[in-house]
């Protein structure tokens, strides 16, 4: 994603910034900042970084996470779902590139095929395709959004990062085993399947997930999912 980046350099080659531009380039140095951050930035550090009280950096991180560009867990500011908007070298064509491989996920299962992304501490639905020609199926809109920490793709996505402490024993079962299987966590009776889908930072940790009344359809569609993200992990490497 094009950043406007706010060069630090000698105060003869220091480029001079409107009064009026300065907030926004440090809006924009701060969110490139964290968007180079594995592990995200706090408060403080992104005011040690631009030279900035912590009330200052405080308000530009809060804005930010207004529009949803960052999101706040653990007090560290990671990159959010919402620079999907802003530009292809992050997430705006991920939706459009997923949606052939859900289709046929779908299609193959005949189970509702989704794409989720964590943001902060929570999973946000980026893509659902529900199967064609099926009588019964579940569902649930676009741009939902559920804790982190329940369901198979929540479950999924805290996977794909690194051990922590006090983590659920399902968290790394799927670290493990690269796939989870949970039941009624966020809808009563409704199954899910959900496999990580491999990336590279700064992009959010991202899952396929299948949701079914039926266990047995997907333990059927386990191998498929499998494929289905492995495939996605190379369209979108």
């Amino acid at each position: 994603m094009p950043i406007v980046r706010a060069v630090t350099t000698t105060s003869e080659s220091k480029p001079k910034i409107p009064a009026g531009s300065q907030t926004l380039a440090r809006g924009l140095t701060a969110l490139e900042l964290i968007s180079r951050s594995p592990n995200g930035l706090t408060i403080q550090e992104v005011a040690e970084r631009l030279g900035i009280h912590r009330t200052v950096a405080s308000r530009l991180l809060a804005t930010l996470a207004q529009f949803r560009l960052i999101a706040r867990h653990d007090g560290r500011f990671r990159p959010a779902a919402g620079l999907a908007v802003l530009g292809a070298t992050f997430d705006s064509h991920l939706r459009d590139l997923s949606l052939p491989v859900l289709r046929q996920l779908a299609d193959r299962t005949r189970a509702t095929a989704s794409l989720l992304v964590a943001e902060g501490d929570e999973q946000v639905a980026v893509a659902v395709i529900v199967p064609a020609g099926v009588a019964y199926h579940l569902s649930f809109q676009e741009g939902s959004r559920y804790p982190i920490d329940r369901g198979a793709a929540g479950l999924a996505l805290l996977a794909s990062g690194p051990p922590t402490p006090g983590e659920r024993d399902l968290v790394a079962q799927a670290r493990r085993d690269g796939w989870v299987l949970t039941h009624g966590e966020v809808e009563p009776n409704a199954w899910g399947l959900a496999v990580p889908v491999s990336r590279t930072p700064p992009s959010p940790a991202t899952v396929i997930n299948l949701v079914s009344h039926r266990r047995d359809v997907l333990e059927a569609g386990r191998a498929a999912v499998i494929e289905a993200a492995r495939e996605l992990a190379q369209i979108l490497a």
